[in-house]
């Protein structure tokens, strides 16, 4: 089905994923404007774009640094043990923890890269002692704290 959508994909929809990307509460009347084509084709678009699961959701970005969460670290993690058992724990653990945001495996010289948001310095260690190397198979972890976010969300801050 996935294949089979993609060659379905065509100008139309690019447009209604680019405008929704950053307005995703515009109205239907005024995205088929946008796009040049009426209301009903523009909403089956949409419907279409949702039911295939191109589109996944919406919901509200927030402000962090409004939120008084304006530190960001990004944590390397090794593991001790990267079988599948392994690698299974300390997924579900890692999405259990807020304050991780984003959470990555890579193939590098370390297995996660993390990126942490908290509200500063004492608070980031906490959530690094308490938290993230109290996850299964943590045998070291390597903190870099960002200065300023020069693009975030794929938007420029």
């Amino acid at each position: 089905m996935q294949d089979e959508w993609k060659s379905e994909f065509d100008r139309f929809d690019r447009l209604i994923l680019d405008i929704l990307s950053t307005d995703g509460r515009i109205s239907i009347t005024e995205l088929a404007g946008k796009i040049g084509l009426s209301k009903s084709p523009t909403q089956a678009r949409l419907k279409k774009l949702e039911k295939t699961g191109v589109i996944t959701g919406y919901r509200a970005q927030i402000d962090p640094i409004r939120m008084g969460r304006d530190h960001v670290a990004f944590v390397e993690v090794k593991l001790s043990d990267t079988r599948e058992a392994a690698l299974t724990a300390f997924n579900e653990g890692v999405a259990a923890i807020p304050e991780v945001e984003e959470c990555y495996m890579l193939a590098a010289h370390f297995d996660y890269l993390l990126k942490v948001r908290t509200q500063d310095m004492r608070d980031y260690r906490r959530v690094l002692g308490e938290k993230i190397s109290s996850l299964p198979h943590v045998a070291q972890s390597s903190t870099h704290v960002a200065m300023q976010a020069v693009k975030e969300d794929g938007t420029s801050v």
